[in-house]
C-alpha cells in the first residue's frame, strides 16, 4: 500500500516565512492527486517535504502508514520527475534510464529488461542510443519518466513536468501520463499551476493558496461546487464572473439586485441558503458558459435577461469569448458561446443569465464562503 498522509504539516523558513501552514491531506493508494495553485501557494514545498528534499518544520509525512520524516529521500521508495528533466547530457537515453539501477547494483540482464520494458511503454526504443541533445522536449520528458518507471517505486512525484513543453506536446503528455498511471496503478502526486492539467489528470484535486488547502475533491466537484471565492476564481477558463449586489425578495423567490436598476432571478437549488443571505451585500458568481446571447438562444428555465454592451471579441475556433460591459458593474463580464453567433464591438445585446448553477459568495475575500453549497458540504472530500 502506498497511501500518503500529511498530518499538520508545516514549513517555516529561517527568515520566518511560513510556506505551508499546518495542512492535513490524505492521498489514497493508487490515486493520481494533483496539487494546484498559484506561484508561492506551498504546493511544491509540500511535494518536496514528501520527497524528503525539504526539511519538515512541524507535523508528519507518512507513506504506507509509516512516518518518514527522518528517512533519507533514497530510502523512501519514491521517484521524482522535475520540469527541467535533469538528464545527464553525456549519457545515452539507455544509460540515463539505467543509471539509478546501476547504482543499486542490479544485474545487467535485469537492467536491460527493465529499461527496454519502460522504453516500449513510452515509445522510446528507437531513441535509446541517442543523447538528450538529439531529442525533442517531449522525448526528453519521456526519458525522465522512463528513468523513474524502471525503479518501480511506491510513489511518483511530479513537479510541473510539462511546463517547458509547447501546447501540442503538453496535450500529448497529459494523455500519456494518465495512461501511464492507469497501467502502472501507482500512487502519483503531481504539482502544477495549470488548472487544465489539474482538471484533466487528477482523480482528485487539492487547491492551495497561501500555504493553506482551500478544497480537496474530484474535478467535477471543484468546478461545480467551489468551496470559496478563491477556488471559484482559480478553477475555470475563462475565470468565473463576479458581480457585487444584494439579494432581495421577488414574489415567492429571490432576485439579485445589480448596482444598476437590473435584477437577476436566482434559480439555484439551495433556496434556503439564498434566503439566509437576503438583504446582505454578497457576490454573485456565474461562469462564462452560463451566459447566453438572447438573439440566438431561447431563454432556458431559470434565466434572467440583462442588457449589456459588447466590448471585445476573441474567436477561438469552435467557440468565442465575448467581453461585455454591464451597467453599474465594474470591469468586464465574459461570455463563452458558439463562434457562429455574430456580434460586433459596440453592439447593445440582451444576455440570458442561467443562474441554476450560479453561486453566491459571502463577500470579495478569497476565503468568502460559497453560500449556495448544500448543508454539511465538506471542504475535503
Amino acid at each position: 500500500m502506498a497511501e500518503i498522509d500529511l498530518i499538520n504539516l508545516e514549513k517555516v523558513y529561517d527568515n520566518g516565512f511560513k510556506a505551508v501552514k499546518g495542512i492535513n491531506l490524505g492521498i489514497r493508494d493508487k490515486e493520481f492527486m494533483v496539487l494546484v495553485g498559484p506561484s508561492g501557494c506551498g504546493k511544491t514545498t509540500s511535494l518536496r517535504m514528501i520527497a524528503g528534499l525539504e526539511d519538515i518544520s512541524d507535523g508528519e509525512v507518512r507513506i504506507g502508514g509509516s512516518r518518514v520524516n527522518e528517512v533519507e529521500p533514497k530510502d523512501r521508495d519514491i521517484a521524482m520527475v522535475f520540469q527541467n528533466y535533469a538528464l545527464y547530457p553525456h549519457m545515452t537515453v539507455y544509460e540515463n534510464m539505467a543509471y539509478g539501477l546501476k547504482l543499486r547494483k542490479f544485474p545487467k540482464a535485469e537492467i536491460k529488461a527493465k529499461v527496454e520494458a519502460a522504453a516500449k511503454m513510452l515509445n522510446l526504443m528507437e531513441q535509446l542510443p541517442k543523447r538528450p541533445k538529439q531529442l525533442s522536449g517531449g522525448q526528453r520528458q519521456r526519458v525522465a519518466l522512463g528513468r523513474a518507471i524502471v525503479r518501480h517505486p511506491k510513489v511518483f512525484l511530479f513537479d510541473e513536468p510539462l511546463s517547458n513543453l509547447d501546447a501540442k506536446l503538453r496535450a500529448e503528455m497529459r494523455y500519456e501520463l494518465k495512461t501511464l498511471q492507469q497501467n502502472l496503478k501507482t500512487t502519483m502526486v503531481y504539482v502544477t499551476h495549470d488548472q487544465i492539467e489539474a482538471m484533466t489528470l487528477g482523480d482528485r484535486i487539492t487547491v492551495m493558496n497561501h500555504g493553506v488547502i482551500q478544497q480537496v475533491a474530484v474535478p467535477t466537484v471543484i468546478y461545480d461546487q467551489p468551496f470559496n471565492r478563491f477556488v471559484a476564481s482559480f478553477i475555470g477558463t475563462p475565470m468565473m464572473n463576479f458581480m457585487n449586489g444584494r439579494i432581495e425578495a421577488a414574489g415567492s423567490g429571490w432576485s439579485f439586485a445589480l448596482p444598476g436598476a437590473q435584477r437577476v432571478h436566482l434559480a439555484m437549488a439551495n433556496q434556503t441558503a439564498v434566503a439566509a443571505a437576503a438583504a446582505r451585500d454578497v457576490v454573485l458568481g456565474i461562469r462564462p458558459e452560463q451566459l447566453l446571447p438572447a438573439a440566438f438562444v431561447p431563454a432556458p428555465a431559470g434565466t434572467s435577461t440583462v442588457a449589456m454592451k459588447v466590448k471585445l471579441l476573441e474567436l477561438m475556433g469552435d467557440h468565442q469569448y465575448v467581453y461585455l460591459e454591464c451597467p453599474g458593474v465594474p470591469g468586464v463580464i465574459t461570455m463563452k458561446c458558439n463562434s457562429h453567433f455574430r456580434m460586433a464591438v459596440g453592439d447593445q445585446v440582451q444576455i440570458h443569465l442561467d443562474t441554476t448553477l450560479a453561486h453566491v459568495f459571502d463577500g470579495n475575500a478569497d476565503d468568502a464562503r460559497n453560500l449556495t453549497l448544500p448543508e454539511g458540504f465538506a471542504k475535503q472530500q
